[in-house]
Parts: C-alpha cells; structure tokens; sequence
C-alpha cells in the first residue's frame, strides 16, 4: 500500500498532537515548498533522507511505436531522487 498525503497528515497530526486541519496545512506547506523548488530548477537536498535533483534533457528523435512515425521529442526538465546513504542503509539492514 502507498503512503497517501492523508496518512502523512495523519502521522504529523500523531506525532506532533496536533489538530487534523493545521497537520494537513502542516503537510501541503511543505509539498508546495518542494514544488515551487523543483519548478524553479533548483535541486533539494534533505539530511538524511537524499537529494531530488532537476535535470535538462535535450531534444532527441523517436519514434511512435504504433505507427512507427519518427519524431523530435521535445527537451524538457526531469526531476531524480538520489537517497543518503543513511536512507540506503535504514532501507537494506531490513533484508539482510
């Protein structure tokens, strides 16, 4: 099952005792700080947790498989998340 912004706000609301209104105003602060970063193109850097890094893609030729058409795709921005090693660690010392 996927974490869910609803369960987020739940586990802040928990967590810090605080009311289900001001937990999820809590949560969709922190999403659009992390939004309105990304769009400006700015990379973000969490401690402990990892970096979500904005990267340019150039255009490039494809094509279309069903048609088999070829085609320019357009240059555009994607965004890569690369965890710490302290997330990589927590993530594997439960397998091993």
């Amino acid at each position: 099952m996927a974490l869910t912004k609803t369960i987020i706000a739940e586990k802040i609301q928990n967590e810090l005792d605080l009311s289900r209104n001001v937990a999820y105003e809590v949560m969709e602060e922190f999403l659009e700080i992390i939004k309105e970063t990304i769009s400006s193109g700015e990379d973000i850097m969490i401690s402990g947790f990892g970096k979500f890094c904005v990267n340019e893609k150039k255009a490039r030729k494809g094509r279309n498989p069903a048609t088999d058409e070829e085609m320019t795709l357009p240059a555009r921005r994607v965004v890569t998340f690369k965890c710490s090693g302290k997330l990589r660690d927590l993530i594997n010392s439960d397998t091993q």
